[in-house]
């Protein structure tokens, strides 16, 4: 299970989350990045002490700030029963060799398009020198 995947699912529910400074946030989850970046609504927050609450309608949170996240066993639950049936037609679709663009399988050409590489001397160019001989003297 990714932690992506299970922000995903715990939107509009509940959680928990402590900052590396120490502060913590309750309140429901709005929405999530792939940074890791959280909306939050009706948010508490507590200073790092636990002497300083504030209320706050909703808030923004730095998914870099984050120390950790808690979230309900429910939401862990539901998770894993979606992970264990798959998704069907729509689901996790196994690696398919393609061919062309973005070098996934072996597309056009030997060497893969990618600049003049491949067995040196084989293509145009000048003629090949001879031992001994040096450029401009015959």
């Amino acid at each position: 299970m990714l932690p992506l995947s299970l922000l995903k699912t715990a939107q509009n529910h509940p959680m928990l989350v402590e900052l590396k400074n120490g502060e913590t946030y309750n309140g429901h989850l709005v929405s999530c990045d792939n940074w890791m970046n959280i909306n939050l609504r009706e948010v508490i927050c507590t200073s790092r002490d636990g002497d300083k609450f504030w209320r706050m309608p909703e808030c923004y949170i730095r998914g870099s700030t984050i120390k950790y996240l808690r979230i309900p066993d429910e939401i862990i639950d539901m998770v894993r029963e979606e992970a264990a049936k798959g998704r069907g037609r729509g689901g996790p679709q196994q690696q398919k060799q393609q061919k062309g663009r973005g070098m996934g399988g072996a597309g056009r050409g030997v060497f893969g398009g990618r600049g003049r590489g491949g067995i040196p001397g084989a293509g145009r160019g000048q003629p090949e020198k001879k031992p001994g001989r040096q450029a401009g003297k015959q």
